[in-house]
């Protein structure tokens, strides 16, 4: 049996990133897969990045990581209107600079992985599918287990977007969300999600979902944001890092 972590959503919050490698050093997982959203919101984008990179193993890319790429894409265009947050994610695309962009935008946004005789299908959420929340009805759940070439059928999906984790069981199967490292919209602690089973496998064994909730110095995240220059939506950001609940 392997134990593999499953984390998205970093948003640029180093303070929650390096409390959450605690964490991975003490759990020792066999893998970390990264569900997208290393970028945006936080102010130490390039950091969150580096250690995406550095740290995993398998990596897909989130909304935040595929908006930054396109403002980047469109920076020698005229605004037209159609694109009002162009200027706002300069800041990020600024920060990161073009090489770690075009990394982001090199990722993949749909992985699949057998566990434990059970096919799961893995992704952010948006942009390549809806946003699923673990109060939503389980007819729009179902829709996550179809892919994206609308044609196969999951048993199981790993999601992360919502910014909440959630397990829900379903008769096809089941939905899991990794909740979010750097940006929870519930009690302000990184999440991620550790999955142990038979990885690879196509008989059915015995699987494990655990939630994991790590506290870190939210004041001390808050006070980086106060002091970076030109942070989009500043204080939203600080009010969510510190309370969990959603400015924007």
């Amino acid at each position: 049996m392997a134990r593999i972590m499953f984390l998205a959503d970093l948003h640029g919050n180093i303070t929650a990133t390096l409390a959450m490698e605690e964490e991975i050093r003490r759990i020792a997982p066999d893998e970390i897969w990264f569900l997208g959203d290393a970028v945006g919101k936080g102010p130490s984008n390039d950091q969150t990045c580096d250690w995406v990179r550095s740290h995993c193993d398998h990596f897909l890319k989130g909304n935040w990581d595929e908006w930054v790429c396109h403002a980047y894409r469109r920076k020698d265009q005229k605004p037209d209107g159609k694109h009002p947050y162009d200027e706002e994610l300069k800041f990020f695309w600024n920060q990161l600079g073009e090489e770690r962009i075009q990394w982001l935008d090199s990722l993949e946004q749909e992985a699949d992985l057998w566990i434990s005789g059970m096919h799961f299908r893995i992704i952010h959420g948006r942009s390549i599918d809806s946003l699923y929340q673990g109060y939503d009805p389980d007819d729009l759940l179902r829709r996550g287990l179809l892919g994206s070439d609308k044609k196969t059928h999951y048993d199981g999906l790993i999601c992360a977007d919502s910014h909440r984790p959630f397990i829900r069981g379903l008769r096809e199967g089941y939905v899991v969300n990794t909740g979010s490292v750097g940006n929870a919209v519930c009690r302000p602690r990184a999440s991620a999600l550790l999955v142990e089973g038979d990885f690879g496998a196509k008989d059915e064994s015995p699987i494990y979902f655990t939630s994991i909730q790590i506290p870190y110095d939210n004041t001390r995240e808050a006070e980086i944001a106060r002091a970076t220059e030109n942070l989009p939506s500043k204080e939203a950001y600080i009010q969510e890092v510190t309370t969990g609940v959603y400015a924007r």
